[in-house]
């Protein structure tokens, strides 16, 4: 009895959610952890997950604009480009008509002038339109950057609501350019006045 070696502990452990009431009873007999048994945690963890997701897809979504000096000093790129990433899966699984990715590069200083503009188009564009950023220069959006043959930055990328590109602006010669781009790819989706 007072020996000092523990009680052996089993390869696994065959817990059930009604075990909890008689673990607690005699602590002692228990061999097995307090916490519920593995098959419920994984249920549990895509559960949790799931209600994440549908909690910020049904939240309205408010922008504000993006500074890239600021917003990506406190994550790295990984994490950067999963927020990203987030956001794209969101905005194609709200329902709404189009969604827009903006490729940028934070060192680009035509595209942190873009920020306040974009900001704006999609504040007022808000009940039919989603707005994306992309950095370019995470690896984590190589896939896209190939498919979408992005060669330059900024480029805007329209998708149709199940997430079909549409079409994407041209060579941005100068800020204008790419605004008359922007404006002419909100033109392809843009639900007609009634």
């Amino acid at each position: 009895m007072g020996s000092g070696i523990p009680p052996k502990r089993p390869l696994f452990c065959l817990k059930w959610p009604w075990d909890d009431a008689n673990s607690n009873a005699n602590p002692l007999n228990s061999s097995c952890s307090s916490g519920p048994p593995w098959l419920f945690k994984s249920f549990q963890t895509v559960a949790s997950l799931a209600l994440t997701s549908l909690g910020s897809i049904s939240k309205p979504q408010t922008r504000t604009p993006l500074h890239f000096s600021s917003k990506t000093k406190g994550l790295s790129g990984e994490e950067q480009g999963e927020l990203e990433q987030r956001a794209l899966a969101c905005a194609l699984a709200n329902g709404k008509d189009a969604t827009v990715i903006e490729f940028y590069s934070p060192k680009c200083s035509l595209c942190n002038s873009m920020v306040d503009f974009v900001g704006h188009v999609e504040n007022k564009n808000a009940d039919w339109l989603n707005v994306v950023m992309a950095d370019a220069e995470n690896d984590k959006w190589l896939p896209e950057l190939l498919h979408y043959d992005i060669k330059y930055v900024p480029c805007f990328v329209l998708l149709d609501e199940h997430g079909r590109a549409l079409a994407k602006t041209g060579v941005p010669n100068s800020r204008l350019h790419v605004v008359a781009g922007v404006s002419h790819l909100l033109k392809i989706k843009r639900p007609s006045q009634r």
